[in-house]
C-alpha cells in the first residue's frame, strides 16, 4: 500500500513537471548551453595563453652580451612577440595608455657595468686567499648597481606581473652566475668547460599516469562536475514553486487530511526529482565524451568511473533536493521562493569552487566554502575524476550531502506540522 501511494505521489510530480515547460528548460537546456559555452570561453582563453604571443616593447640601449642573452631568452620562451621600434618615452606613453601590457628597458652599458662589478669582486676574493690570478688588475671603485626598467598597463593582473618580474630575475641571476664563474676562471687559471656549470638542483613535476601517458587536468575535467552541479541544485526553482503552487491551489490541504503521511509526499519528489538529476549527469557526461571533441575540446573520460561518479550525482541530488523542499515548504508565494531559489544557489556556486578555485580566495572564505554542499560535491567529483578515488575515498563528502538532505527534510516536516497544528 506504501509503494502504491509512493507511486501516486511519483506520477503526480510527472505531470506537474510536464506542465510547466519554463521549468524543463530550466532544468535541462540552461546547463547545456552554459557548459558549452563556458568550457569553450576557459579553453579559448588557456589557448590563447599557450599558443599565441604576447606583444611587449623591448628596448636595448645596451646592444651587448647581456641584452642580447636576455632578449634571445625572451624570444625563446614562446610568450612574448618584442616590439623594438620604441624609445622609453614612447614605450611608458604606450604602456601607460593601455596599447600594451607592458615594457622592458635595459639600460645603457649593463654589460660594460656588470662585468667592472663581477670582475672587483672576484678580485677582492680572490685577494682574501692570498692567491693572485694571471690576470690581476688594478682594483677600481665598483659600479652602481644597474636597473631593468619595467612598466605595465595599470590594469593588468597583478599574477601577470609577477610572472614576468619572477622570469626576468630568473634570466639575469643565471647570466649573472655564469659570468662569476667565467671570472672565477679567469682570475684562477682554470680550463673547466663553463658548460659544465649546471645546476645541481632542478625541479621534476610528477604528474599521475594512465598507462604511459600522462594525466593532465583541463578545462573538461573541471567544468563537467561543475556545471553538472550547478544543473542538479538549480532543480531548486522548479521543486519549490512547485510546492507553493500545491499550497496556493490546495493540492497540500488534500494531501494533509488524506491518510499518506506527509513524508511520503516528500519521497515521491526525491525519487521523481533523483532521475531527473541523473539524466542531467548524463546528458552533460554524453556532451563531454560525443560533442567536445567535435569543438576542438578533450573528450571527457569516464573510463572506470561511471559508476563513483553516478553514485556522487545521487547523494548531490539528494543535497538540491532537500534544499528545494525546504525552500517550498518556508516560501507562500512564487515570487519569493523563485528569486531566492535562484539566488541562494548562484551563491553556493560562487563560494562553492564552482567559477574561482577555493584555493584562489581569501582565507576567511576558503573556510566558508567548506560549509557548500556543491563544494562536498565538487570534492567528491574531483576525487574520482583527478585523483582516482574510490567510494571509501570520497565517504565523507557523501556523508555531508546525505546528512544535509536528512536535516533540510527535517526541519521541512517539523515547519509544516506546526504551521498546520490546530
Amino acid at each position: 500500500m506504501l509503494l502504491y501511494k509512493l507511486w501516486r505521489s511519483f506520477i503526480k510530480e510527472i505531470l506537474l513537471l510536464k506542465r510547466d515547460i519554463g521549468g524543463i528548460v530550466i532544468i535541462f537546456v540552461m546547463p547545456l548551453l552554459l557548459i558549452v559555452t563556458i568550457t569553450l570561453i576557459q579553453d579559448s582563453t588557456f589557448k590563447n595563453l599557450e599558443g599565441s604571443k604576447i606583444p611587449i616593447i623591448f628596448i636595448d640601449q645596451d646592444q651587448s652580451e647581456v641584452s642580447k642573452n636576455i632578449k634571445a631568452e625572451l624570444e625563446n620562451s614562446k610568450t612574448f612577440q618584442l616590439l623594438t621600434n620604441f624609445n622609453e618615452k614612447s614605450a611608458q606613453d604606450a604602456v601607460f595608455s593601455g596599447d600594451y601590457q607592458m615594457a622592458i628597458v635595459i639600460p645603457e652599458n649593463l654589460t660594460k657595468d656588470l662585468n667592472s662589478n663581477i670582475d672587483s669582486k672576484v678580485q677582492t676574493i680572490v685577494s682574501s686567499f692570498g692567491l693572485e690570478g694571471d690576470s690581476a688588475k688594478v682594483k677600481t671603485a665598483a659600479p652602481k648597481a644597474k636597473e631593468i626598467h619595467l612598466y605595465f598597463d595599470p590594469a593588468t593582473n597583478a599574477g601577470f606581473k609577477n610572472s614576468v618580474m619572477n622570469s626576468v630575475n630568473k634570466m639575469v641571476f643565471e647570466i649573472e652566475n655564469k659570468k662569476i664563474y667565467k671570472a672565477f676562471q679567469d682570475q684562477l687559471g682554470t680550463t673547466e668547460n663553463l658548460d659544465e656549470n649546471k645546476n645541481l638542483i632542478s625541479f621534476k613535476e610528477i604528474t599521475p599516469k594512465k598507462g604511459e601517458m600522462d594525466v593532465m587536468p583541463n578545462s573538461v575535467q573541471h567544468n563537467v562536475p561543475a556545471w553538472t552541479l550547478f544543473a542538479i541544485f538549480f532543480i531548486v526553482v522548479p521543486l519549490s514553486i512547485n510546492l507553493v503552487k500545491e499550497k496556493s491551489q490546495g493540492t497540500s490541504v488534500r494531501a494533509r487530511i488524506s491518510p499518506t503521511p506527509y513524508f511520503v509526499h516528500i519521497l515521491g519528489k526525491t525519487f521523481t526529482y533523483l532521475i531527473i538529476c541523473i539524466i542531467q549527469f548524463l546528458l552533460m557526461v554524453a556532451v563531454g565524451i560525443y560533442l567536445f571533441p567535435y569543438m576542438d575540446l578533450p573528450a571527457f573520460d569516464v573510463s572506470g568511473k561511471m559508476f563513483q561518479l553516478i553514485t556522487v550525482t545521487l547523494f548531490a541530488g539528494l543535497a538540491a533536493i532537500g534544499f528545494g523542499v525546504l525552500l517550498g515548504t518556508i516560501a507562500d508565494t512564487q515570487e519569493q521562493s523563485a528569486p531566492f531559489g535562484a539566488t541562494s544557489v548562484v551563491v553556493l556556486a560562487a563560494i562553492g569552487g564552482i567559477w574561482v578555485p577555493v584555493f584562489l580566495m581569501p582565507e576567511f572564505m576558503q573556510t566558508v566554502a567548506k560549509f557548500s554542499p556543491m563544494n562536498w560535491g565538487l570534492n567528491a567529483y574531483y576525487d574520482i575524476i583527478l585523483r582516482n578515488s574510490g567510494i571509501g575515498g570520497i565517504a565523507k563528502e557523501l556523508a555531508f550531502l546525505l546528512l544535509f538532505y536528512l536535516a533540510t527534510v527535517a526541519i521541512s516536516i517539523f515547519y509544516e506540522r506546526k504551521q498546520n497544528a490546530v
